[in-house]
């Protein structure tokens, strides 16, 4: 048993979509998350700029006594994971790829929808998965530029936000998509609105779950659990605006306390 927490950081507040999931799977479980929004969105910058800003979070982690870190961000985890698992060999690991194997297997139409970020969408890693899991598949990319800006801002009912996800999902409908894979961690909370634009019969996937099931798998291989019940605290960090954070978490009923500091 191990009674350390669990690590998290993003590029700001999208993680906290993969958080929900994983607190909800393992309730026993501290958590220390990292939220990068200074330097958002990490989807514009260079791979080494990425990698150094991972670095960076993974290093505040682990001297925050981390047991495992989820780098709980796409384009983070295509740019950046092989990096962390080959310099950081004493700590576990689990990264967020687009969903892209489920929406390929299911597909009814033979036409999926990815929205993700630049980053994520020319990353080598996301190459590789495309290329191994869609041969025969037609795949509909689409850059969501300025999302990631808009959500940082708390206001998920803007008409501007609206307004970028009618030009970039509507066009999919015309492929015959049946299913949408969203490729960042802040898009889950835009759901309800890719719902509307896209109705129902479009079923829209997400890593959150997946992740939560593989942090279990590996407390349980490297035998890192905590066992004990209650008494789980949740510490979040900001660099930028705790406010906006906070709303965010508005759902959650758990112990927590959320942080502004420079990192």
């Amino acid at each position: 048993m191990n009674k350390q927490p669990i690590g998290l950081f993003d590029s700001g507040i999208g993680g906290t979509s993969i958080w929900k999931e994983v607190v909800k799977l393992l309730p026993n479980e501290k958590t220390v998350f990292l939220a990068d929004s200074k330097n958002a969105p990490y989807g514009q910058r260079t791979t080494e700029e990425i990698i150094a800003l991972c670095v960076k979070n993974t290093d505040l982690l682990i001297s925050k006594g981390c047991k495992l870190i989820i780098v709980a961000c796409n384009t983070a985890t295509t740019n950046a994971i092989g990096f962390l698992r080959e310099n950081y060999k004493s700590i576990p690991f689990i990264g967020i790829e687009p969903a892209i194997k489920p929406a390929a297997l299911y597909s009814q139409t033979g036409a999926i929808g990815i929205l993700a970020t630049k980053g994520t969408l020319s990353s080598k890693l996301f190459e590789k998965t495309a290329k191994e899991y869609t041969q025969n598949i037609k795949t509909i990319e689409q850059v969501g530029e300025g999302l990631v800006q808009l959500i940082e801002e708390g206001d998920l009912k803007s008409p501007a936000l609206h307004e970028l996800l009618v030009s970039y999902l509507k066009p999919m409908l015309e492929y015959n998509i049946d299913h949408l894979v969203l490729g960042c961690t802040h898009y889950p909370y835009l759901i309800p609105q890719i719902k509307q634009i896209l109705g129902e019969q479009v079923k829209i996937i997400d890593s959150g779950e997946a992740v939560a099931r593989q942090t279990k798998a590996i407390l349980e291989k490297y035998a890192i659990s905590n066992q004990e019940n209650g008494g789980s605290h949740h510490q979040f960090y900001t660099n930028s605006n705790s406010e906006i954070l906070d709303t965010f978490l508005t759902d959650v009923s758990l112990n927590y306390s959320v942080k502004q500091i420079d990192f």
